[in-house]
């Protein structure tokens, strides 16, 4: 009974496999397990091992070595794997007791070293809670249990920054930088390395990198996010954050500094990105604004 059982809930576990597959090609949507290795990629300051726990089934998000093997949702995808599902299934069924996983905990999420095939089980049967051996790797920035790989390389580039730049040790309240699209950490790194050759050259020293990093966040990006936040200025740019609008600020900055002779300061290039490439209906009022101020000019 229960071979025939996990027989016919592997055919269905087929169908459902292949139908998310097809939902989210046409949706434009990943549909892969998260790679171990790109956890890494996370720079690790060292591992512990916290023994047996028992974990949330729900938290377990990628594979050391068998994330090509399974979908988003730790569907079995090749006829391998199926099998071997419908093999541990009818064991399920027939009342024998599973040994625990071995899994890898980075921040809120785990990545399963051994005990793949089992994993796919208790997600595909509804199961809340597995037990399992896990070992915790120490990362500067944490991985949660909805990221995407695309979240997980910018966090990758993100524990780069921090490593190259030792920010959270320079300035322990510094806050974090967040990205949407990849390769803008390279960009700050060059306004650390712009802001210290200027700084060198106004005080006629050489200015030390750890020196350069504390001053551009407290001269540069501190106060630029801070007039974004006086201005609500996230909330005309959704799915944004503050430092993907910093970067187009500080663009912006330069342009006003060439077209009006001198620096503007972070309010005013602020408030003038608004004006220009806000919300239409804002862009609207500022030229309307514009226009009344024209004939008091005149008059004047």
């Amino acid at each position: 009974m229960g071979t025939w059982q996990a027989e016919a809930e592997k055919e269905r576990l087929e169908l459902r496999a292949k139908l998310h597959e097809l939902l989210h090609r046409l949706r434009g949507e990943p549909n892969t397990l998260l790679p171990f290795h790109q956890a890494l990629a996370l720079r690790p300051q060292g591992e512990h091992h916290l023994g047996l726990r028992t974990i949330e089934v729900d938290r377990i998000v990628g594979s050391v070595d068998r994330y090509e093997d399974f979908d988003r949702r730790f569907l079995p995808k090749t006829p391998h794997t199926l099998e071997r599902w419908k093999r541990l299934r009818a064991l399920q069924l027939a009342g024998v007791e599973l040994p625990p996983i071995e899994v890898y905990q980075v921040g809120e999420a785990y990545f399963v070293k051994d005990g793949n095939h089992r994993v796919a089980l208790a997600k595909t049967t509804g199961q809340k809670y597995i037990d399992a051996e896990v070992i915790a790797l120490e990362v500067p920035v944490p991985v949660e249990p909805g990221d995407t790989l695309k979240d997980l390389i910018l966090k990758a580039e993100y524990a780069h920054f921090l490593e190259k730049t030792r920010l959270k040790a320079l300035i322990p309240e510094a806050e974090e930088i967040r990205f949407t699209a990849l390769g803008r950490y390279d960009l700050l790194l060059d306004h650390i390395a712009t802001r210290r050759y200027f700084k060198g050259l106004e005080e006629g020293r050489p200015i030390p990198w750890e020196e350069a990093v504390a001053d551009w966040y407290r001269t540069l990006y501190r106060p630029t996010v801070e007039a974004i936040r006086r201005l609500g200025l996230l909330k005309d740019f959704p799915g944004r954050t503050e430092a993907d609008l910093y970067l187009w600020v500080m663009d912006h900055r330069h342009f006003l500094a060439q077209e009006l002779g001198g620096d503007p300061g972070p309010e005013e290039a602020a408030r003038s990105y608004e004006a220009r490439f806000g919300p239409f209906w804002k862009r609207v009022a500022g030229g309307l604004k514009d226009l009344l101020k024209e004939p008091l000019r005149r008059i004047c």
